[in-house]
């Protein structure tokens, strides 16, 4: 190989290199898709919404007045539902659960239907007022399998 052919072949990684970088960073930091149902007067759901914006999400709020049954389609049982339903990564996400427990959801890819925080616990994500006690966040399948705990926090 010749020096001017070294030199080329040294210069043209030295351009694709930064170029592939970027294009993966780019990637990395794309916004997670989701859709986020609610009722369409509830406003917490936009404040849980916002809250999944400034952590990366990026959510087209849907409201409706077919919560329940959304819900329970997707696999969350009438006494775990949550305040809202949302979708992303191929999971169902039901309630105010925390952003890291919805990324370790969509990290660990899990083989159940989603998870969910039942209720409107006091300062969850979304919600206003101090967390008191621990909230405790149940995996759900759509085949009937009894809930399990998925997190604590």
């Amino acid at each position: 190989m010749t020096r001017r052919k070294l030199f080329m072949l040294l210069a043209s990684t030295a351009v694709s290199a930064p170029a592939l970088f970027t294009s993966q960073m780019t990637r990395a930091a794309s916004p997670i898709e989701a859709t986020l149902y609610k009722n369409p007067s509830c406003t917490c759901c936009e404040g849980y919404a916002q809250y999944l914006e400034k952590s990366g999400f990026k959510v087209t709020v849907k409201p409706t007045n077919d919560l329940a049954e959304i819900s329970q389609k997707a696999g969350v049982p009438e006494d775990l539902e949550g305040c809202h339903t949302m979708f992303v990564g191929g999971y169902v996400v039901d309630g105010h659960v925390p952003v890291e427990v919805i990324r370790k959801l969509l990290a660990d890819r899990p083989a159940i239907a989603g998870i969910t925080l039942p209720g409107m616990p006091s300062g969850s994500p979304g919600m206003t007022g101090p967390k008191t006690g621990t909230w405790t966040v149940y995996s759900v399948t759509k085949d009937g399998r009894p809930p399990k705990v998925f997190a604590t926090i």
